[in-house]
């Protein structure tokens, strides 16, 4: 047997294993917690444009599921996840800023007690 009939059928084989992708029952899990962590923390659709498109990209790998089409729901689900946690992070960001702002009013506040005291 010649090297190149070998390599064929390895080639055959190949493409005939990525054919059946399996269901990513794992990334949508990992997108399900990253959705509800975003929820968490106060990230909401009609605040967070990102989770909008997390829980529409989601809804539609579910329906790729559904439909078998596993890939198309691995792709999705991965996007889904990447909004939600872009959503939980921007989420933060507004609180931590929030939260600066307090803290700096008060110190503003302190000093000119302080400046006045003296």
């Amino acid at each position: 047997m010649s090297i190149r009939p070998l390599f064929a059928a390895l080639a055959l084989l190949a493409l005939a294993g990525c054919a059946a992708d399996p269901a990513p029952n794992e990334q949508m899990r990992l997108t399900e917690q990253a959705l509800e962590q975003a929820k968490a923390v106060g990230a909401n659709a009609d605040d967070v444009p990102e989770m909008k498109l997390a829980e529409d990209k989601y809804n539609r790998a579910k329906g790729s599921m559904a439909d078998d089409s596993f890939k198309n729901a691995r792709m999705r689900a991965e996007q889904a996840e990447l909004d939600a946690r872009l959503a939980e992070a921007k989420v933060l960001t507004l609180k931590s800023e929030e939260q600066l702002h307090v803290l700096d009013t008060r110190i503003t506040r302190l000093r000119k007690q302080l400046g006045d005291a003296q």
